[in-house]
């Protein structure tokens, strides 16, 4: 299973007594595939950074790109399928290119993707993810 994982999805997931916690464990036992851009992994360093500390931003980062189910995809076209938010579309973008199966969100601003046609993204919600990671 491929996914793109938003931020603030990611940062509930690593503290270890999370109730999210199984998402960032079921990463390090290699039960999905998280797709990354270089866009998306500075999100995650600045995001980390202003809630934890830059020391703890960088092991995750040096984390990510170490695990070798983790993929590094490059953008070349901007599909621009979210006005609301704007920045967001670097999730989208990601998955497109990255073949995802599904963005594994809780942000409302991806909702639109529902209605959207071409290319078509399939939206999760990060109790929805752990849900399939359990079976």
């Amino acid at each position: 299973m491929r996914i793109v994982l938003d931020t603030n999805c990611l940062l509930v997931s690593v503290p270890s007594k999370s109730p999210y916690r199984s998402v960032f464990d079921s990463l390090l036992k290699n039960k999905y595939t998280l797709l990354i851009t270089n866009e998306i992994l500075s999100e995650y360093r600045e995001i980390i950074s202003e809630k934890a500390n830059s020391k703890v931003a960088e092991n995750i980062a040096e984390l990510l790109l170490t695990l070798k189910n983790v993929e590094k995809t490059e953008v070349f076209f901007k599909w621009n399928l979210i006005e609301k938010d704007k920045d967001d579309n670097k999730f989208t973008d990601c998955a497109v290119s990255g073949n995802a199966d599904f963005i594994v969100t809780n942000d409302k601003h991806f909702q639109v993707l529902k209605r959207i046609d071409f290319p078509k993204l399939n939206v999760l919600s990060l109790d929805d993810f752990m849900k399939m990671l359990k079976k």
